[in-house]
């Protein structure tokens, strides 16, 4: 994929004002707000049945015009993407490990049937974007500049079939603590009822039905009090998969990290590949394996495991207090964060801030 676009700029006739903007930036939550642009770039098969990427733009951010008969409406062909991007001391602008995103969206686009965009393109998108909008990166603690690209088939087309049209889409939204306020342990709740994903499916691609799928059991979660929901796999002795949308990892008592391995069914995380090497580069052993909830059980209570998290874009790395079940617990809500976890994150935000020297090449700079 060599293709390269040229972007052009339509720049929004009522950008939101500095004080407008200094408002929400005093408090951005999470997802709640949106910088004043958006890029896009279109797709088309055309009746030679070649298909190409053009029309590389930014654009205001606003609504998306759709035909009510456009696939992504009816057969969810679509998938996206998170990231963020950092304002480093300087006041530059830096975001972490593009290139992983944009291999996994292409991994995930060749699951749903949708056209791979050029790597390039795909860079070159967040950077236009953010170049423009770069006063809406905040600069608080542990705040960022959330990116969002996605692709959705907007094909007018009743038929089952991939889409001959499809627009790509990056969009930015400031953001906090994903969980809101200050970091402790989160309780979370254990899904027997339901499963995130099935074999052969769609798990390990970044698609919006993964995540219709837990709004079910992630509403019986917030009603036991949980911040979020544990899936495992009924069909494999009950094995540890993934949150709702983040994964999982377990600290034991002699320093090795757990996480389950990468089956199909789960997500390929950036955040999850990255706590691996770090923690590697630490001497610390990691194994990806299958880990069952009797394990998790078993080892809490005997002492081997000392600490469980969840790490994603998001979140980041999120320490787990207690998994709620309707036998019981394991773990307690109260507690301090784990001091391997807690080391992992400060060394990872520390990175992705500018503030801890990146040895792996991960950063690149937006802005």
């Amino acid at each position: 994929m060599t293709q390269t676009l040229e972007f052009t700029q339509q720049l929004s006739d009522h950008p939101k004002s500095a004080e407008e903007r200094a408002a929400i930036l005093a408090d951005p939550g999470f997802g709640n707000y949106f910088t004043d642009h958006t890029a896009v770039v279109d797709y088309k098969v055309d009746a030679e049945g070649n298909g190409g990427w053009s029309g590389a733009r930014i654009e205001p951010y606003g609504p998306i015009a759709l035909d009510p008969s456009a696939a992504v409406l009816h057969y969810g062909q679509e998938i996206f993407e998170g990231m963020k991007a950092y304002k480093h001391a300087d006041g530059s602008v830096w975001t972490f490990r593009p290139e992983a995103n944009a291999k996994r969206m292409n991994r995930s686009a060749r699951r749903l049937a949708l056209p791979e965009i050029p790597e390039e393109t795909f860079l070159e998108s967040l950077r236009q974007l953010v170049e423009v909008d770069k006063d809406w990166v905040p600069n608080g603690d542990g705040e960022a500049l959330y990116l969002r690209p996605f692709m959705i088939a907007t094909e007018a087309f009743l038929g089952v079939r991939p889409a001959r049209e499809v627009s790509f889409r990056v969009i930015a939204s400031p953001v906090g603590n994903y969980f809101g306020g200050e970091l402790k342990p989160v309780s979370i709740w254990l899904s027997e009822q339901y499963a995130r994903a099935g074999r052969g499916g769609t798990g390990e691609a970044k698609c919006g039905g993964n995540y219709a799928a837990s709004l079910a059991p992630q509403m019986e979660a917030e009603a036991h009090g949980c911040k979020q929901v544990l899936f495992l796999d009924p069909f494999n002795d009950n094995a540890v998969e993934e949150l709702g949308g983040m994964n999982i990892f377990f600290v034991f008592k002699d320093g090795t990290l757990v996480t389950p391995e990468l089956n199909g069914n789960i997500l390929h995380g950036v955040t999850r590949s990255s706590i691996i090497q770090l923690a590697k580069d630490r001497g610390l052993e990691v194994q990806e394996r299958k880990i069952t909830i009797d394990e998790w059980r078993d080892g809490v209570a005997s002492g081997d495991i000392t600490e469980a998290f969840a790490c994603g874009t998001a979140a980041v790395i999120t320490p787990i207090g207690e998994l709620k079940t309707k036998d019981g617990s394991i773990g307690s809500p109260g507690g301090n964060a784990g001091e391997v976890s807690m080391s992992i994150r400060k060394q990872l935000l520390g990175i992705q801030t500018g503030a801890v020297e990146d040895t792996h090449g991960w950063l690149t700079r937006l802005a």
